[in-house]
């Protein structure tokens, strides 16, 4: 097992889901359509800082990931035994001779710039929210390159499994960069403004048919590409090989949608009325347990999906 590559993978993985999705709720979530009060406005401004900064690390962040991940990708294809030992120019042969070299380097440009959208403190926030969303998306979508799409030879099956690759990486990327907004908004004090709060129930509340969207997303994507992998055949089942590993994270994320149902058709109503009320502070705390175990479950899926990019389906 290529525990090196499997963990930049995880890294880079969490790290640009979490950088697409991010700067793509702060959108949804402080929309200028909406009638605001003067509390709520100034929460808005405070968490937006917040979520620009997070979001500036995550770009960061995964520039050292994929530094890191072509420097594992050249061990791999030159079979060296030390990393010390892979010869000077074999970036440049991968850079400019493979599919996954040219893809790293679109990876690192669209970072850069999604970097310097983050440190750019003149720009207008949503602005720059939109430049990161988009740089962030070009950034996610490479990593099907580095998944099983990439890996089949056939011409048209293979756009089309890359294309599936990459509409699931960004409706995970939507839905994981939303939980850790939420968690962000949620993770606040019993004597929590009620701006904050107030701002936390809108989001949940208009985040219930993007959250719809995102799961059909994944459903679709995720059949289509176990059928392009696979195909009408069950894989062996155990810890160590892909179909035990699959059937993991098909069931953690069967549990993710129980919280996600328990949070709009439970805990979102419930916040709603405390903050008509005034007397949120346990509505809050519920509401950030659920998402935080929750947010836990996603890291999870994401270290199984790193693994099983690696193992091959038909291993018995």
């Amino acid at each position: 097992m290529d525990w090196a590559g499997i963990s930049v993978r995880f890294g880079l993985y969490l790290d640009l889901t979490l950088l697409f999705g991010l700067p793509l709720f702060s959108l949804h979530a402080f929309r200028r359509d909406e009638p605001s009060s003067a509390h709520v406005s100034q929460a808005a401004s405070r968490v937006l800082s917040h979520y620009a900064a997070v979001t500036a690390a995550a770009a960061a962040i995964g520039i050292i990931l994929s530094l890191a991940g072509i420097v594992v990708m050249a061990r791999s294809m030159t079979g060296v035994a030390e990393y010390s030992a892979l010869p000077r120019d074999v970036f440049t042969m991968i850079v400019t001779g493979t599919d996954a070299g040219m893809v790293w380097a679109v990876r690192m440009v669209a970072l850069a710039l999604c970097l310097m959208a983050g440190l750019s403190g003149r720009t207008h926030p949503r602005l720059r929210s939109i430049w990161q969303t988009t740089t962030a998306a070009v950034a996610l979508a490479t990593l099907a390159w580095s998944g099983h799409g990439a890996m089949d030879d056939d011409g048209l099956r293979r756009y089309l499994h890359l294309a599936a690759d990459i509409g699931h990486l960004l409706a995970a990327g939507v839905w994981v960069g939303a939980l850790v907004g939420f968690v962000l908004l949620a993770w606040t004090k019993p004597s929590a403004s009620l701006g904050r709060v107030a701002l936390l129930s809108r989001a949940a509340d208009g985040f219930a048919k993007t959250g719809t969207v995102v799961v059909v997303t994944l459903m679709l994507t995720g059949t289509l590409n176990y059928w392009l992998i696979v195909g009408p055949e069950l894989p062996a089942v155990s810890w160590s090989s892909y179909g035990g590993q699959l059937l993991a994270k098909l069931a953690l994320f069967g549990a993710m949608l129980g919280l996600a149902a328990a949070n709009r058709y439970r805990l979102s109503p419930r916040l709603a009325r405390a903050v008509l009320t005034g007397d949120y502070a346990q509505a809050v705390s519920a509401f950030r347990t659920s998402l935080m175990i929750e947010t836990t479950l996603a890291i999870v899926i994401l270290a199984l999906v790193a693994s099983l990019g690696v193992l091959s389906p038909t291993a018995a």
